[in-house]
């Protein structure tokens, strides 16, 4: 799972609990969008979240935020925000365009290596079994080699390499995958390309030593 950013989300939410108090009535809810101040429409989305409501209409939210105050301060907020909500939905491909026109608007900004870092998480939280297709992986390991390179010293890389550590085993072990079927099937060139691929490209991963006897086997 992703590393929460805390620091977001440690802010009291005082218009939060204004609307969970008038929950009952419609007032509040029903004002159009372009009546709220960018701190109202900024508190209201963060309150969806915080009570587990619904993850695409906060994001909905931090999106009218940028649009209707895009030069203001919360519209930066809002905007990395959006990227997290959309990443909270599972909605990755949009989690990546938040992410990537943070950075693109935003690139020195402090907030800029959690960005990269939830751009990175659209392609590896999508790596969930070693039989899936393998370009997500390789995709994974390009962005977060990019949290760990240009934010080394920040807490995302670090988190990143141990994610990175884990891709790269991800796509040895399909390595091994293919090459088991093909040394199941008596096609033992091929299954010895396979497994010299992991010995010598991926010796680093746990699917080393399994390599090693699968050549010997071969």
């Amino acid at each position: 799972m992703i590393n929460l950013r805390v620091k977001l989300f440690a802010q009291a939410l005082a218009l939060g609990v204004t609307l969970a108090a008038c929950s009952g009535g419609s007032e509040v809810d029903e004002r159009p969008l372009e009546s709220f101040t960018p701190e109202e429409l900024y508190k209201r989305a963060e309150f969806e979240l915080e009570q587990e409501r619904d993850a695409e209409e906060a994001a909905r939210i931090f999106g009218e935020v940028e649009r209707l105050y895009p030069y203001s301060e919360w519209s930066k907020r809002a905007l990395i925000m959006q990227a997290f909500s959309y990443h909270r939905d599972q909605d990755y491909e949009a989690s990546r365009s938040s992410s990537q026109r943070f950075l693109d608007t935003y690139p020195a900004d402090e907030d800029a290596p959690y960005a990269q870092y939830l751009l990175a998480l659209s392609y590896y939280d999508q790596i969930d079994q070693v039989g899936r297709e393998q370009g997500l992986t390789f995709q994974a390991l390009q962005s977060l080699r990019e949290v760990i390179e240009r934010y080394p010293d920040s807490d995302y890389a670090r988190s990143a390499i141990l994610k990175f550590d884990l891709a790269f085993n991800h796509l040895a072990a399909k390595e091994m995958e293919i090459g088991r079927y093909y040394l199941k099937r008596g096609h033992y060139v091929a299954a010895i390309n396979r497994f010299r691929v992991v010995v010598e490209d991926f010796q680093t991963t746990d699917q080393t030593p399994e390599a090693v006897h699968r050549l010997v086997e071969a």
